[in-house]
């Protein structure tokens, strides 16, 4: 009797035992993997945000290869007006030579007729001193486009002048500022001059979808390029004075 009352008070102890670690065990077992889980969340984020830096890097790449044939085409533009101010120099000095041409004709009379030789000579030296002043006239066209020329740049830097702190608009990051730069976007007033096609095409390029008419852009960059800063404050309360990360 006594022997069966120890080997039962040794099963119940072995099955509480047993139940004690199986439930330790099974407690870290859930939380291996509730682990395993946020893990596998994590993951998925970061594939994630590498696929959206992948296709980031992908567009600046492709705008780049695009800036330098953008930059030729710009130059091309501005050499042109040259290249047509200095066609008409050219037409004006073409006939100067005719009149150059007159006294080579007279020779074949001074060799048929020699009393006539006398007259034809003296003739050609005031033919040549009224060819003279009409050669000379030509001097201050060609003169006109190289004056041109000088002043062109000066208006260029004027005109251009020192670029906006585009950051300052709501929605103008780093990045966007820098694209915008690289498209030929520096001023205020180029953004606020936009139209329906240049935003959609701004888009298309930056890869937004409404977001600058959601933004405002257009508003922000009027009140900014005519110095209206109180009215821009009011509006905009959320913008910065120096820039917006």
């Amino acid at each position: 009797m006594g022997t069966f009352f120890y080997m039962l008070l040794a099963f119940v102890v072995g099955v509480l035992v047993g139940w004690f670690l199986w439930g330790r065990l099974r407690g870290e077992l859930d939380s291996l993997r509730g682990d395993l889980d946020r893990t596998r969340s994590e993951r998925d984020k970061l594939r994630a945000e590498l696929d959206a830096c992948g296709r980031a890097r992908a567009d600046l790449e492709r705008q780049l290869r695009e800036a330098p044939a953008a930059s030729s085409a710009a130059k091309a533009a501005a050499q042109a007006p040259a290249a047509l101010i200095s066609t008409p120099a050219t037409a004006k000095s073409a006939p100067a030579k005719p009149a150059a041409a007159k006294p080579a004709a007279a020779k074949p009379a001074a060799a048929a007729k020699k009393p006539a030789a006398a007259k034809s000579a003296a003739a050609p030296k005031p033919a040549a001193k009224a060819a003279a002043p009409k050669a000379a006239t030509p001097k201050p066209a060609a003169s006109k486009p190289a004056a041109a020329k000088k002043a062109a740049p000066a208006s260029a830097k004027t005109a251009a002048g020192k670029p906006d702190n585009l950051r300052r608009l709501i929605g103008i990051g780093p990045v966007n500022e820098k694209l915008l730069k690289g498209l030929g976007v520096t001023s205020y007033a180029q953004i606020a001059a936009w139209t329906a096609a240049d935003v959609k095409r701004i888009e298309d390029v930056l890869n937004f979808d409404g977001r600058i008419a959601r933004e405002q852009w257009i508003d922000q960059a009027k009140l900014l390029a005519a110095g209206d800063e109180k009215e821009f404050a009011r509006r905009f309360p959320t913008a910065g004075t120096a820039n917006n990360t």
